[in-house]
């Protein structure tokens, strides 16, 4: 296998360029007239979906080449504020009285606003989740769509992507952020509570797909 033949997106997005080949070839149903990227990230009470509750939310839509079309940040306020885990607020600084001070919207407001900004940005296209253990969030995400009688399968693909996968698919073994962000020469993700939140973590998740797709220049950029 040379460097071009590349795997980009787990097993779904498949580049294999024939060799001299002047572009690249994508499977039928993964095409940039009908597809989207919605980079995600969210903020937690904890680390068990289902018990504990999101408290923010960040998107950034664009196209398969990472260009930014439009973002959303949401702060939610959860219905079990009191469930919420030492280590979650360390990394995420919540509260109810910063929260309050900062704007919130409720956990219905909050499904509402998420299905009627997708809808409104990605038009007749599909929109295709990526996440840094997009797993962890898609679970509390499908969580709070559950607890309003709604599905999140209204606003995303049911494939999503993971980067640590795509990353460790270019030879960069390691999980974590910090040491991942290393590897690659991007800035992390801020470690400040009062700072890190869905949206900064999802302009991080933003930067390592661009890095990953610098990594290979000799590759075109997937046609408009």
């Amino acid at each position: 296998m040379t460097k071009k033949m590349l795997l980009l997106i787990s097993t779904l997005i498949l580049i294999l360029p024939n060799e001299g080949a002047s572009e690249i070839r994508l499977p039928s149903e993964i095409t940039t007239e009908d597809w989207l990227l919605a980079f995600v990230d969210v903020e937690t009470t904890g680390l068990q979906p289902g018990y504990h509750e999101m408290i923010d939310i960040g998107m950034i839509v664009t196209d398969l080449n990472g260009l930014p079309i439009d973002q959303l940040f949401l702060r939610i306020m959860p219905a079990h504020p009191e469930r919420t885990e030492p280590g979650a607020r360390a990394v995420n600084g919540f509260s109810v009285a910063l929260w309050q001070e900062r704007g919130f919207v409720s956990e219905a407001a909050a499904v509402r606003e998420l299905l009627a900004f997708t809808k409104a940005v990605s038009g007749e296209k599909r929109l295709l989740m990526v996440g840094y253990n997009a797993w962890f969030d898609i679970s509390f995400i499908d969580h709070l769509f559950r607890s309003q009688n709604e599905t999140w399968r209204k606003l995303f693909h049911y494939f999503v992507l993971d980067l640590p996968s795509m990353a460790w698919g270019q030879k960069h073994r390691t999980l974590t952020g910090s040491a991942l962000s290393d590897s690659l020469g991007i800035a992390a993700e801020t470690n400040d509570p009062l700072q890190h939140t869905g949206l900064s973590g999802a302009q991080y998740n933003l930067r390592v797909y661009q890095a990953l797709l610098s990594e290979f220049p000799e590759l075109p950029l997937m046609p408009r």
